[in-house]
């Protein structure tokens, strides 16, 4: 399908808030350049999440203002926002909320009330997740999926929209729970938050060890963002991209046909159907950050790393090796045809998309 065909597909009034959205894309990176140096990319792939419904998981040593990111963020969406600690003591109902009994002086009866926790906000970060024993991780699967919290046999709704940041220290393993991949799935992006440059830091320690504070002004409104939203999901796509996607994440499974030698020797698991829904709804976000009505075999290049990094499972062999998983989507990268008609004529795909 051609470019000029996908275009053709969204009215006029699509296409001028397209342009809208571009430009508050540009507005949020002003904002927050306003409190954070630099992590352009980082910035970027929190808003493709947040425009595509997801939630994201974000991995950097301490001091890399990841909450500070993210508070400046939820600032510049006029959100409301909330910040969880995890703990090892922390429990379930410390976060979703609870039950309680309260005296009604008009009867003179008590009344079973529900208190909300703090997931009760648009945007929530759960900062240092694996902290928090696998019972606390648990009580987010129901919120991050349904977007509801259950209490007994009631079920309470959450706002809307509703975006969950959570961090975690890579370097501090000690005294910590791993989250399982069930619930790794269950987030949209992994993003690893890098050091700074070193002319980034230089700015950073100039400007953290003065007086000078800078004010964050909103630029999109909860209602705005929710029709961004609708709006990502109205972008077409063409067939190519998406046996594009596939071919991406099929091949890190071991039983398929098509993957190729190394996936055998460095894989233990493969991504599931998350992974291509995840690529598709991405691309589709980023391409109107860029202004764009279409999806190109770039956008899904660009987000297949922190789509996939958390859902592939590296063996001991790539461990020993040194090989990661960012090492693998790449190598797959790499191999995988991204010219329209050229997977269907690869040797490798033939029996892939016989039946697609």
């Amino acid at each position: 399908m051609s470019v000029e065909t996908v275009e053709t597909k969204m009215d006029s009034a699509d296409l001028a808030a397209i342009k809208k959205l571009q430009t508050a894309y540009q507005d949020l990176k002003s904002q927050l350049s306003r409190v954070i140096v630099g992590q352009d990319e980082v910035i970027e792939q929190l808003l493709i999440v947040l425009f595509s419904r997801g939630h994201c998981m974000l991995e950097g040593v301490p001091g890399l203002a990841k909450t500070l990111m993210i508070s400046s963020l939820a600032k510049c969406l006029s959100l409301d926002f909330s910040r969880i600690q995890f703990t090892p003591d922390l429990m379930p109902a410390d976060i979703t909320g609870t039950d309680f009994i309260e005296k009604n002086p008009m009867t003179g009866g008590v009344d079973l009330k529900f208190r909300a926790g703090p997931l009760f906000a648009n945007m929530v970060l759960a900062d240092e997740i694996n902290r928090t024993p696998p019972r606390t991780q648990a009580a987010l699967l129901e919120a991050m999926q349904e977007r509801q919290v259950s209490v007994g046999r009631v079920r309470h709704k959450l706002g809307n929209p509703f975006f969950v940041l959570a961090t975690q220290n890579p370097i501090e393993q000690e005294g910590t729970y791993p989250l399982p991949e069930a619930q790794l799935d269950r987030f949209m992006f992994k993003v690893f938050v890098g050091y700074p440059t070193a002319s980034e830091e230089f700015e950073i320690a100039k400007r953290t060890t003065s007086t000078q504070v800078d004010e964050i002004a909103p630029v999109l409104t909860g209602e705005q963002i929710l029709d961004l939203q609708q709006l990502v999901r109205k972008v077409p796509v063409s067939d190519h991209i998406i046996r594009y996607c596939l071919a991406i994440v099929r091949q890190t499974r071991m039983g398929e046909p098509s993957s190729p030698k190394f996936i055998k020797e460095w894989l233990s698991w493969g991504a599931g159907p998350r992974a291509v829904q995840n690529l598709i709804l991405g691309a589709k976000a980023r391409a109107l950050l860029y202004g764009r009505p279409h999806v190109t075999t770039e956008d899904i290049q660009k987000l297949a790393a922190p789509v996939m990094r958390h859902r592939i499972l590296t063996n001991f062999t790539a461990a020993s090796e040194g090989v990661t998983t960012d090492v693998v989507v790449k190598k797959i990268l790499e191999e995988t045809p991204s010219k329209e008609g050229e997977l269907e004529r690869d040797e490798r795909f033939k029996k892939m998309f016989t039946t697609v």
